[in-house]
């Protein structure tokens, strides 16, 4: 069961995901027909496996890595580069085109942070005015 715990939900996801959480196990087996009418389709037994430890009320095990990903640069384009440098060790032009190819689709910056760490680089990205998700 601990091996189900370590599943990462997709951002788009989780507020799907907590609602099924919250939900009992009678709930659950209403919700998958009406799914399996609605959409045509059976429902694996995975799945409701993957469901049944959330249901059973098991808390939930704390993320403790993150990925730290640059979003948008805002205004202080000079300061978020001098962020890029200080915590990837890259050098000027490499931190520079990391921060520039943010405009085209988001970049990670560092993988694997420990939650303090995650959250102090995030706060370092906040006050150059850029824009941090941990994921």
């Amino acid at each position: 069961m601990a091996e189900e715990n370590k599943i990462e939900v997709p951002e788009k996801f989780k507020k799907i995901v907590e609602e099924v959480e919250k939900m009992s196990v009678l709930d659950l087996s209403e919700l998958v027909k009406v799914l399996e009418e609605k959409f045509g389709v059976s429902a694996a037994p995975q799945m409701m496996a993957a469901a049944a430890p959330a249901a059973a009320g098991e808390p939930a095990e704390e993320k403790s890595a993150f990925d730290v990903v640059l979003t948008a640069t805002g205004e202080k384009k000079i300061d978020v580069i001098k962020v890029v440098r200080d915590i990837t060790a890259k050098g000027l032009k490499e931190a520079k085109d990391l921060v520039d190819a943010v405009a085209s689709a988001p970049q990670m910056i560092k993988e694997g942070a420990k939650k303090e760490e995650a959250e102090d680089l995030k706060k370092k990205f906040a006050e150059a005015g850029a824009t941090v998700e941990l994921k």
